[in-house]
């Protein structure tokens, strides 16, 4: 089982100083299981400039419960400080020493490429509030009317629907049809909001544009005023301020609108300011587009006008909505991976470097998220988008293991009818692969969604229970869990335009599931545990039915148990813990639970289901 080998996650357990500064050495620190077996010297191998180091390590000792601590320090040359251990093991009767390295991807006995090493950064980490808090993303147009709703007359370009009309997922009215929802039925909804746990309002685009969904803004200057215009944006700011929550903005640097104001000018005027804000070819008769749709055509980061005019100026898009009045706490960054990419041009990092610099000179306390639908690895390294909204390493491999194999929907833009359903081991292993690039602050700020306005919903997905499963791992696992509006209530959708319905207010039969209570009861244990918000995490194990992992700290640790079927039998000592924790497993009852709860001196349960303990924090050696 996965406990019972060697650790090292990158938190503050393992390495001090989460932000060092160039040049300076970094302690970092690794735990063997007596279980596994007693490593005879340790090294640290970091990559200084290109070239491998090796420094070897002091052994801490045992600190009586079962594991020995080792230490070593590293010097940290580059922004990217890239580093894994290599531990020896003495062979018996006469074999040569075994060797192994341990890198964030998994213990391996053999060498191992470079990319899956564990990173320390001189980044600026993502705000210290992101640690513990949970997101909850609001689509506006289908989250909650206010009275003021009613008065407003719908633009030429939509198709008005009462709060009951259907979601049509395709055809032509997928992005006409218009529910009136509004900034102040935001703000009338803040307290329960509060109520149910969450800490960040992360609004898709509220611009104006000629969709319901807003992605084509036709301006950056102002708040639609379908939604109540500026003022409502501030006072639903306010609002969350005052119950201590955060409000994130939704931002697409990729491209814009048709309508846009910068882009009629470029397109009407070959010699206009904005005419390289574009990609028009040398005719000036056609432009490029974000994936050929040409209601939304692509911005050109290579130009130093689009720079100005929505980064660097005083007045800029980034800036206007992060200064008073508005006071935003931060950006989602609309696809991230594509911006400033097309072809042989790739400026990608370089965009995101130039956003994160203004964000932060403006609130040194804001958070920037990217979009990266994909593998993140490669582009999220702390330097532009401080974490990432991607489904890679946690939302797929979790449709995959609690999968309905009778559901069709569509999987994430695959040409497969709906996910295919794995084993733990195999998420395990996909989720130690899509992660492994992320240094541990990265990590930590990376969205864990279980569905998104983009996707179809868990419920349409997943078997009956799994989206509470799935829901109570996000809340668990480094990084920011997501709730959509409407996860609560068990809401269905088979793709992304579905899956944007309504939010059933006072509407009792269009609740599927009604999960609020144990929303609220995930976001109590997430919030008071100093495991999530400081502590490391060590998987425990990964087999077929069953997914168990601990979340640990000086102060107390947090034991995950995960299952998507009934299971019998299972051994808390088998997974790594001791016997004294072990001991306290069978004699306690779970601080959560979402099933039956049986156990006796082995752990038989009813799944789908999840159950969490509260143990001692682990010992520490002293400095």
């Amino acid at each position: 089982m996965a406990g019972m080998q060697p650790h090292h996650d990158g938190s503050t357990l393992y390495v001090a100083n989460q932000r060092p500064a160039l040049n300076d050495p970094c302690k970092l620190r690794l735990r063997v299981p007596a279980k596994w077996g007693s490593a005879s010297r340790v090294w640290v191998r970091s990559v200084q400039d290109g070239e491998p180091r090796y420094n070897e390590a002091q052994c801490l000792g045992d600190e009586g419960d079962g594991w020995v601590w080792w230490e070593a320090a590293m010097l940290v040359v580059n922004p990217v400080a890239l580093y894994r251990f290599v531990i020896e093991v003495p062979g018996g009767n006469g074999a040569g020493n075994e060797y192994y390295s341990l890198n964030n991807a998994g213990l391996h006995a053999r060498d191992t490429s470079d990319f899956h090493d564990f990173r320390v950064t001189t980044a600026v980490p993502a705000p210290s509030w992101s640690r513990d808090a949970i997101m909850y993303q609001v689509f506006p147009d289908r989250f909650a009317r206010s009275e003021e709703s009613s008065a407003r007359v719908a633009p030429e370009w939509a198709l008005p629907c009462s709060w009951q009309t259907p979601v049509e997922g395709t055809g032509a009215n997928v992005a006409r049809q218009f529910y009136g929802g509004d900034l102040a039925g935001v703000t009338d909804k803040v307290g329960y909001l509060a109520g149910l746990g969450v800490d960040i309002i992360y609004l898709t685009p509220f611009f104006p544009g000629r969709s319901n969904h807003r992605y084509d803004a036709s301006t950056f200057e102002h708040v639609d005023p379908l939604l109540g215009g500026d003022q409502a944006l501030v006072d639903l700011v306010e609002a969350a301020h005052s119950r201590g929550m955060k409000v994130m903005g939704d931002l697409t640097a990729n491209h814009t609108g048709d309508a846009h104001e910068w882009f009629k000018r470029a397109k009407a005027d070959p010699n206009s300011p904005e005419a390289d804000f574009y990609y028009f070819n040398a005719e000036h008769t056609d432009y490029e587009s974000w994936w050929g749709v040409k209601s939304l055509p692509k911005l050109n980061w290579a130009s130093p006008g689009l720079r100005e005019a929505f980064v660097t100026g005083e007045e800029s898009v980034v800036a206007k909505w992060l200064k008073p009045p508005f006071n935003l706490d931060g950006w989602r960054i609309d696809v991230g991976n594509m911006t400033g990419r097309l072809g042989a041009q790739d400026i990608n990092r370089e965009v995101a470097a130039l956003i994160q610099k203004r964000v932060l000179e403006l609130n040194p306390n804001a958070l920037l998220l990217g979009e990266e639908t994909s593998d993140a690895g490669t582009d999220v390294d702390g330097f532009g988008w401080q974490g990432a909204m991607t489904y890679s390493n946690f939302t797929r491999p979790m449709w995959q293991w609690l999968a309905n194999t009778e559901a069709r929907v569509d999987f994430f833009g695959t040409p497969l009818s709906g996910p295919n359903r794995v084993d733990a081991q195999t998420v395990l292993a996909t989720h130690r692969d899509l992660s492994s690039a992320f240094s541990w602050p990265v990590r930590n700020a990376t969205m864990n969604a279980l569905n998104t306005h983009d996707t179809a919903r868990a419920a349409s997905v997943m078997i009956p229970g799994g989206p509470l499963v799935a829901a109570a791992l996000s809340m668990m696992l480094p990084g920011i869990p997501v709730v959509f509006s409407g996860d609560e209530f068990g809401l269905e959708g088979d793709r992304g335009e579905s899956s944007r319905t309504p939010m059933p207010w006072n509407e009792p039969e269009r609740v599927v599931n009604d999960l609020r209570a144990d929303y609220t009861a995930l976001a109590d244990l997430r919030h008071a545990s100093p495991a999530v918000a400081h502590g490391a995490m060590r998987w425990l194990a990964a087999d077929g039915d069953v997914l168990a992992f601990i979340r640990e700290s000086p102060h107390e640790s947090l034991l995950v148990v995960a299952i998507r079927a009934d299971v019998e039998g299972l051994r808390f000592e088998d997974m790594g813990l001791t016997l004294a924790e072990s001991a306290v497993m069978v004699a306690a009852t779970p601080v959560y639970h979402s099933s039956e709860y049986r156990i006796a001196s082995d752990f038989n349960a009813n799944g789908p289901g999840v159950y969490i303990w509260r143990l001692p924090g682990i010992q520490v050696p002293a400095e």
